[in-house]
C-alpha cells in the first residue's frame, strides 16, 4: 500500500469514528419536581421560598442551562389554571449554570410578592432550557422542561402588605437586623447622654 493510500485510509477511518459521535450528540433537559403547590394561601408582601427545582442534563454533551418563568396563552381562562404572576416576582439562584451528562443542578427559587397585589389563583410554569450557541455566535434555546406551580394569594390591603413584607424581611435576615438595631438603639443613648451629661476629665 503507497503513503497516500495509508493515508486516505487512514483519515477515512478517523471519519467513519468521529462522524457518528458528531451527528448523534445530543443536549438533553429534565426537571426532578413536576408539580409544585404551596400548602396555604400567600400574603401580598410576603417573600416565599418556594421547594427548589433539581435540572438533569439529560444529554451526552456539557451544556449551559436557564431558568425562566412561562405561561400558556389564555390561561387565565381555564378553570385549572390561573392568573399570570409577573416574571420579576421571580428569583432564581441559580439562574444559568452548565452542566456536565448526567450532573444535577438545584436551583433555588424565591417569590417576592408586590405590597399590592390581585388576590385569586395564580399559575406558571418554571422552565428549565438548554442554551446552544450556533454557528454565527448566536444563542438558540430548543427543547425545554419544566415544573408546573400554583399558588393563591389571599386578599389583602396595602397596609397589609407594608406588614407582611416587614414580617418576611425580619424573618429572612434576624439576628442582623436585631444587631442593627441594637446598635442603633446604644449610639443614640450615648449621643442622650453626652447631651444631658457633662463629662470633665481632671488633668493632674
Amino acid at each position: 500500500m503507497s503513503f497516500k493510500s495509508a493515508l486516505k485510509f487512514l483519515i477515512l477511518s478517523a471519519l467513519i469514528l468521529i462522524l457518528p459521535a458528531a451527528v448523534f450528540a445530543r443536549i438533553g433537559v429534565g426537571v426532578g419536581a413536576g408539580k409544585i403547590y404551596t400548602d396555604e394561601q400567600l400574603r401580598a408582601g410576603g417573600i416565599y421560598d418556594l421547594p427548589a427545582v433539581p435540572v438533569l442534563n439529560t444529554g451526552d454533551e456539557t451544556a449551559n442551562y436557564q431558568v425562566s418563568v412561562q405561561y400558556f396563552e389564555k390561561q387565565e381562562t381555564r378553570s385549572d389554571m390561573g392568573l399570570r404572576p409577573a416574571e420579576e416576582w421571580f428569583t432564581f439562584t441559580p439562574q444559568t449554570f452548565s452542566l456536565e451528562p448526567g450532573k444535577v443542578q438545584t436551583v433555588k427559587v424565591t417569590l417576592t410578592l408586590p405590597t399590592k397585589v390581585t388576590p385569586g389563583n395564580y399559575y406558571a410554569l418554571l422552565e428549565a432550557q438548554p442554551m446552544k450557541k450556533s454557528v454565527a455566535g448566536e444563542t438558540s434555546i430548543g427543547i425545554a422542561a419544566a415544573t408546573q406551580l400554583w399558588f393563591t394569594i389571599a386578599p389583602a390591603n396595602f397596609f397589609q402588605g407594608i406588614y407582611y413584607r416587614f414580617i418576611s424581611l425580619y424573618s429572612r435576615y434576624h439576628p442582623w437586623d436585631t444587631i442593627v438595631l441594637a446598635v442603633i438603639f446604644v449610639a443614640a443613648l450615648l449621643w442622650y447622654i453626652s447631651k444631658r451629661f457633662k463629662f470633665q476629665i481632671a488633668r493632674k
